[in-house]
């Protein structure tokens, strides 16, 4: 993925595509005057939707695209029969049916509206576009006129955009019980979004960690129940032993409107489910310290009376803590074998670098200094570079060079072997405790 400082000169369809549905499911018919955007609000929020489906434009970017679209759109209903200059509206003809639904249709569904678009082109994956607009292929002698036929949900449910982008209206409420490392993390990705503190509020028995969360402008109690009642998404950030304990006390102050994340290792859904009320809203979620640099690595399922929309919600709360992934819950422990305790391990490798540097004559600061931008370097060009571990490590190689040797003495001593079963020894506790759990939450 390239740095989003850099312009990104290709729109490829599938993302044109994702832009116009963003646009359609705000009703961006509602923010026009003309041809004059009349609410910047929504293209930010546009901004954070794109971004968190992994396409880096810039406010700005998205509005120059939007005006070459709404430009095409408009010559063609002026000038039905003529024919399209190729510098201009080349291959818009393939958006004729979502731009149709944004600017002239009277409603249309919130969410899964993608799929209805109906585009004409059976090659979208083969095509991109310059930003100026310009496309591979030849643009048909006249847009057709088709109109869609309006939604039967001509009336949007304002809850659901305030519950999808947080930043439209302040009203989403979020609360943390548990005052941890995780909920910390958590809590700061949160407000780098521009959800403001006073939305946030934690509980936990003392008052031991709470301070940072007020340096943040974080309101803090003691009250699980205040903070359920007071919250619409509730992050249950404690021991895994303490979950039934704290789910049996909020229970019964848990509605249809809540959303509950546990980001307890080793709590499977069926257990939450089982302790919260019928058809509650429950999602299991795997973090890693880094959050709290907001470098993490998360995972979490949906459980089985969960809304694809309360995941989208949940994935654009946190996208600033790091890469955040949905996928099945069997994959959550084995992601806390790889990510939530591979972080551990990383640092005890990072700790071994430096004693290596230590015992041949360098400062101790220095070598763990050295180390810590050595480990952080390393897995910044892995991420960005896209490669293979194995292809990276190739090129650092030389015939007859110093990384060779090294490498030759680790795999000597089985630091492969012994990585890989490490993650399994995770996973195999992870799933552990989890039995253990769903027996607990039975007695």
């Amino acid at each position: 993925m390239e740095d989003s400082g850099i312009k990104k000169q290709n729109w490829d369809v599938k993302e044109t595509e994702l832009f116009l549905e963003i646009l359609k499911e705000l009703d961006m018919k509602k923010c026009l005057d003309g041809r004059k955007v009349r609410n910047n609000k929504l293209f930010k929020v546009a901004h954070r939707r794109m971004t968190a489906a992994g396409y880096h434009r810039t406010v700005d970017q998205l509005k120059f695209r939007w005006k070459l679209l709404k430009s095409a759109y408009y010559k063609c209903k002026r000038e039905p029969d003529s024919p399209a200059p190729v510098t201009k509206i080349q291959g818009w003809w393939r958006y004729e049916k979502t731009m149709v639904a944004i600017m002239e249709s009277r409603g249309h569904s919130l969410v899964g509206a993608g799929a209805a678009a109906g585009l004409h082109s059976d090659r979208t994956d083969e095509v991109t576009e310059d930003s100026d607009g310009d496309a591979s292929m030849t643009m048909p002698p006249h847009w057709p006129q088709q109109q869609l036929p309006a939604s039967d949900n001509a009336t949007h449910n304002l809850d659901l955009i305030i519950k999808m982008d947080p930043e439209m209206d302040s009203q989403l409420r979020i609360g943390f019980i548990g005052a941890g490392n995780m909920a910390f993390g958590i809590a700061k990705g949160i407000l780098s979004g521009n959800v403001l503190p006073g939305n946030l509020k934690v509980s936990a028995p003392s008052s031991r960690n709470q301070g940072r969360f007020q340096e943040l402008g974080i309101p803090v109690t003691h009250s699980n129940i205040e903070v359920v009642c007071g919250s619409d998404v509730v992050f249950v950030a404690v021991k895994p032993h303490l979950v039934p304990p704290v789910l049996n006390e909020i229970s019964q102050h848990v509605t249809d409107r809540h959303i509950i994340v546990s980001v307890a290792a080793g709590v499977t859904l069926a257990t939450l489910e089982e302790l919260l009320p019928e058809n509650s809203s429950a999602i299991r979620l795997m973090p890693n310290l880094p959050c709290l640099v907001q470098e993490g690595a998360l995972l979490f399922a949906r459980g089985s009376h969960t809304k694809p929309e309360d995941g989208a919600l949940l994935r654009s709360l946190l996208h600033r803590c790091g890469l955040v992934e949905e996928g099945p819950e069997a994959w959550i422990d084995i992601h806390t074998g790889l990510s939530g305790s591979g972080v551990a391990f990383v640092y005890l490798f990072a700790e071994a670098l430096a004693e290596g540097a230590v015992k041949m004559g360098m400062p101790s600061a220095l070598a763990h200094s050295i180390a810590s931008q050595t480990v952080l370097g390393a897995g910044r060009l892995l991420r960005e570079s896209g490669k293979h571990p194995a292809q990276l490590r190739s090129e650092v190689c030389t015939p007859g060079g110093t990384t060779i040797y090294g490498l030759h003495t680790l795999e000597q001593g089985g630091v492969r072997a012994a990585t890989m079963s490490a993650v399994e020894c995770a996973t195999e506790r992870a799933r552990e405790m989890g039995r253990k759990s769903a027996a607990g939450s039975r007695k």
